[in-house]
């Protein structure tokens, strides 16, 4: 007998009913020789320190470094704290059971880093010693399956992703239990919670936050005119060259166009102009463009494709390639033929012509080659989850299109020793651009040759002003993460620099979800938005290993060497609890960052403590309450007096100088809600004529 054990009881099915074992079990299925198991993601996990006999966050106890690591059942917060998940012990006993039973094991989690660690640990914990072999493959269609069972590879062959996986893994635990732990007890109340990815992601969103509000915009003048320009009565406008910081040399400029009325040609530059076709999806590409174009969340991409992969419509999502080796690009031209019957791409199907290769380099594939469609049409698909297939058959359709060529003219005109230009454009050949029906429009100019002389129809000038970076979005942030911070252009360049990136394209979206879930950021509209908990968090660590960006993308490097044999796992062991010794010490010396006057005021909560007031927040120095009143509200940040007025009042007077989302000042009072949350209270008289209460 064989057990195949699944990541997910839906794949489990499909592999069962692939191999014929359709007796339904408890936990399992069985027949023809096969008994067909599963996990529910992560069954086992590493212990949390009550498993070593440490309790509570103290000092003395600091750092924590198990020798070895436990692993027990995944587990569930109670009342009475973490117990064992009662569903998940039970699946682990018939799991048991069923290893100890075959003769051999398939491994049929997904194939990739986290895929395997959910196998291999369950295997550990279970002391299991059946020999097991791997299912590796790409997508779940009947044939992909089956020529996967054909070619099942050794375990063996696994178990440097197993050995990087479980290297995340306890450097993960290392350095977020310790630096939470840490940072906790430096601040003396509440709880922060700190990770080896998740702080240098805070500190990337926070950097941009205060990039962005203490940017001082500079005015830049520029001059234009307009002359006659086709046949058809259009005309063309050019622009100064140069922007100018003050008003008078583009008021000059004005003055010479006006008064001169004509203008010289000085340059004429005819060149080509090649846009590669882009690369295939990987995972974090589709989920920035998801979000720029559909404003999908990346947690909510990742979830829709893992829907259309247990669908077959899709190829494995969780890769971090955007290439497909030679033997994949031999069957693109049928995958793109099965389009044919689709109404929404036939008639775009022309365009790809014959495949060109500039997704296809073998060396470039890493566990899994880039996102394409399997070929199976998908059925009774819901909205969201047609957007995103359309997305990457979209996609499939530019990469293997051929490239779009533009004749580009570049026209120079000069007057009064100022120079204009102008550019314009007449499309060759649209090639991947008319996928989309992009940029495909030509601008054309006259003919004008160099010398000669222009009327000037109209003049103007206009003022603009510099802007600084825009907060992050998800996009920006997942760009961010994806090369450790650097501002890259170009999908290669890009590419190259994945290994240095923060996080996996597997875990990047759960990673932003956990600072949404901690309460360090909100999204308005799209843009990431630090809360006041997040930059308080940020002013203490910014200048700490713990939010060092480039040093957490050195690790991501390290765990990669690792997966290829290039590195041990036991080096990797040593460098991280060097560091977490050292981030360990460094939070707990920051106590003096969070320095506080203590007061008489009584909290108006438990009624029994006293508040504290640190620089960012006051808080009840009762333990067991904790009520913490941030001081800035909407921009502004509240006095002493005013909190004081808050805390023995229940609200304070009208104060002046708040700032609303859209820039605008407002007056409003704060004041405490039933559960102690802060509130605006708008005075009688504004332009609704009625008092307000909004959540602040």
């Amino acid at each position: 007998m064989k057990t195949i054990i699944a990541e997910k009881p839906s794949v489990a099915r499909e592999i069962a009913r692939i191999v014929k074992a359709t007796k339904r079990e408890v936990g399992y299925l069985t027949g023809n020789g096969y008994n067909v198991t599963w996990a529910f993601g992560h069954l086992v996990q590493p212990a949390l320190p009550d498993g070593y006999g440490i309790k509570g966050f103290h000092p003395d106890n600091l750092p924590i470094i198990p020798p070895v690591f436990k692993l027990i059942p995944r587990q569930v917060k109670t009342e009475k704290g973490y117990k064992p998940d009662s569903d998940v012990v039970a699946q682990i006993k018939v799991i048991a059971r069923l290893f100890r039973e075959s003769d051999s094991i398939i491994v049929a989690t997904d194939a990739g880093r986290e895929g395997e660690l959910i196998f291999r640990y369950l295997y550990e914990y279970i002391g299991c010693a059946t020999p097991f072999e791997r299912l590796w493959i790409s997508s779940l269609t009947d044939t992909a399956i089956r020529e996967g069972l054909e070619r099942l590879e050794s375990g063996n062959k696994y178990d440097n992703l197993y050995y990087a996986a479980k290297a995340r893994s306890e450097a993960d635990w290392l350095v977020g239990i310790n630096a939470t732990q840490a940072i906790t007890v430096a601040a003396g109340r509440g709880t922060y919670s700190l990770g080896r990815v998740q702080t240098p992601t805070l500190a990337m969103v926070c950097e941009r936050y205060w990039e962005n509000k203490r940017f001082t915009p500079e005015t830049l003048w520029q001059a234009h005119f307009s002359t006659a320009g086709a046949a058809d009565g259009g005309v063309v406008k050019f622009s100064s060259c140069k922007k100018w910081k003050e008003k008078q040399p583009a008021t000059e400029a004005y003055g010479t166009l006006k008064e001169q009325g004509r203008v010289r040609i000085t340059k004429v530059e005819r060149k080509e102009s090649v846009q590669d076709t882009p690369l295939l999806y990987d995972l974090t590409t589709l989920q920035k463009e998801a979000n720029a174009k559909h404003g999908f969340s990346a947690e909510k991409t990742l979830s829709l494709a893992q829907k259309l992969y247990e669908a077959k419509a899709i190829t494995y999502p969780r890769t971090g390639s955007r290439y497909i080796p030679e033997d994949v690009f031999t069957e693109i031209p049928a995958l793109l033929l099965t389009l044919k019957s689709n109404p929404a791409w036939s008639g775009r199907l022309a365009l790809a012509g014959e495949p060109t290769r500039r997704s296809v380099d073998a060396a470039k594939v890493t566990d899994h080659h880039a996102l394409l469609i399997t070929g199976m049409k998908p059925k009774n698909l819901l909205p969201d989850e047609q957007t995103l297939y359309d997305m990457i058959v979209g996609r499939m359709l530019e990469a293997f299109s051929e490239k779009c060529v533009k004749d580009v003219t570049t026209v120079v005109a000069e007057c009064g020793g100022v120079e204009y230009t102008v550019k314009g454009a007449i499309v060759r050949q649209a090639g991947w651009r008319g996928v989309y029906n992009e940029e495909t429009e030509d601008t054309v100019l006259p003919e004008w040759t160099e010398g000669e002389e222009l009327p000037v129809a109209a003049c103007s000038m206009t003022e603009g002003k510099t802007k600084p970076k825009p907060l992050h979005t998800e996009a920006t942030l997942l760009a961010a993460m994806e090369t450790a911070g650097k501002e890259i252009e170009g999908d290669e360049l890009r590419q190259s620099l994945k290994e240095c990136g923060i996080g996996t394209p597997a875990t990047r979206a759960a990673i932003i979800e956990t600072l949404f879930s901690r309460e360090y950021m909100v999204r308005q509209k799209k843009s990431l938005v630090p809360t006041e908990k997040g930059l308080a968090l940020y002013s203490v660590v910014k200048t700490m290993r713990i939010a060092d960006v480039r040093m957490t993308g050195e690790w991501e490097a390290a765990l990669a060497k690792i997966e290829r044999g290039e590195m041990r796992d036991g080096t990797f062991r040593e460098a991280i609890e060097i560091y977490t010794k050292q981030i360990t010490t460094e939070l707990l010396a920051s106590d003096k960052l969070f320095t506080h006057k203590g007061s008489e005021c009584p909290c108006p909560k438990c009624k029994t403590g006293r508040m504290q007031f640190f620089g960012k927040v006051v808080r009840c120095d009762n333990a067991a309450c904790g009520l913490p009143v941030f001081r800035v509200k909407a921009g502004k940040t509240l006095s002493d007096a005013e909190i004081t007025e808050l805390l023995t009042q229940g609200r304070t007077g009208v104060i002046k100088g708040f700032n609303s989302k859209q820039g605008k000042k407002f007056s409003a009072a704060v004041a405490f809600d039933g559960e102690f949350n802060t509130v605006f209270e708008f005075p009688e008289g504004d332009k609704t004529g009625k008092s307000i209460k909004r959540r602040k």
